[in-house]
């Protein structure tokens, strides 16, 4: 697979609305302004999720505008148990209007509703997250504050075209390794992160998106003998003829994978059961995981014409890593997820 690196800063988007230069970047270099866009508006899509998380319980953020429609989403995991619950509030016709910062190095993102509020800040090089919700899970509230520490470095930055459709795309930035501090108050518990043992990852999203997809996607973040060290892999966004989105880090550097592959275990019915080991493969045998999961957070949702049919599987993974130099690094129950999301949307 070809895997083309951009390496100037340049509008991530031409005078008729088509991606200028697909590949991918170790930093967020293409330009992005939604008013260059010049599919439907209604068709874009823009996101932040935040996973932050540790060995024993997790939490994970998002605010979104999918222009028709935008969520507001609180998910709390406790690993230890295992138990999870995800609250996402939607609201309708957003259209653009929660405001999302045209880069991921500043601005603010906040959305709220009657009972609930999310804000995303970046305050130098700290990211503070804070949120409340008042019926979160049994009428019961959850609130949270938690700063992420962004370590100078690299981070995996796509610009994915979709095959037969030139004015939609995919433009993502994946920032993993970045140390957590703070608290999460649920049911007379807290949640406490400590930076020494509590990793978050940001996915960063904006696009145009066809109307069906698959796709899939796994993260990890953590520390190796001492060393922070994380991952991205994935596909199904795009056309990733120009690259893929598969990336090691390793002290805060970015190693280019090419090809990796989920092997989703299936059960006596030929479904999928997304509770037994998956193994993850790679084509230049620099990826080679066993992951052993703990908690699938599915959600399905069916409305009208639009579906989420989501499979977010928790777990650790074992296994090797290569990096660029030929180094391998071998991986022991590194907490991280998995995933496989269809949607119409």
């Amino acid at each position: 697979m070809m895997q083309h690196e951009i390496t100037k800063a340049a509008p991530l988007l031409d005078a008729k609305g088509h991606l200028t230069e697909p590949g991918y970047a170790k930093s967020l270099l293409p330009i992005y302004d939604r008013n260059a866009i010049k599919a439907p508006g209604w068709r874009i899509k823009e996101w932040d999720y935040y996973y932050i998380g540790n060995d024993d319980y997790g939490v994970a953020l998002t605010i979104a505008d999918n222009s028709y429609m935008g969520l507001d989403s609180v998910t709390l995991l406790d690993f230890r148990i295992p138990w999870q619950q995800t609250t996402s509030p939607m609201s309708f016709f957003t259209g653009g209007k929660v405001g999302f910062p045209s880069t991921s190095a500043s601005g603010d993102v906040t959305h709220s509703g009657k009972h609930h509020a999310l804000s995303f800040q970046k305050e130098g090089a700290t990211r503070v997250l804070s949120f409340r919700m008042d019926h979160f899970y049994k009428g019961k509230p959850i609130e949270g504050r938690l700063e992420l520490t962004e370590a100078p470095g690299e981070s995996m930055v796509i610009a994915t075209p979709f095959a037969g459709a030139p004015d939609h795309f995919y433009f993502n930035q994946k920032v993993n390794c970045m140390t957590a501090r703070g608290s999460v108050r649920f049911d007379g518990q807290e949640y406490v992160f400590d930076p020494a043992t509590s990793f978050a990852v940001l996915d960063w999203g904006r696009g145009v998106w066809t109307y069906k997809n698959t796709w899939y996607w796994g993260s990890a973040s953590g520390l190796v003998d001492g060393v922070p060290f994380g991952f991205n892999i994935g596909y199904g966004f795009g056309d990733t003829s120009a690259a893929s989105e598969n990336m090691l880090f390793y002290n805060h550097k970015a190693h280019k994978l090419d090809h990796v592959t989920f092997h989703i275990p299936t059960g006596q019915d030929s479904k999928e059961d997304y509770l037994k080991p998956w193994k993850f493969t790679s084509n230049n045998d620099r990826f080679e995981m066993e992951f052993q999961p703990i908690i699938d957070r599915h959600a399905d949702s069916n409305v009208l014409l639009i579906r989420s049919n989501q499979h977010q599987v928790f777990g650790r993974f074992s296994g090797k890593a290569v990096l660029d130099e030929g180094t391998e690094i071998q991986v022991e129950n590194l907490m991280g997820f998995a995933e496989k999301v269809y949607n119409k949307w």
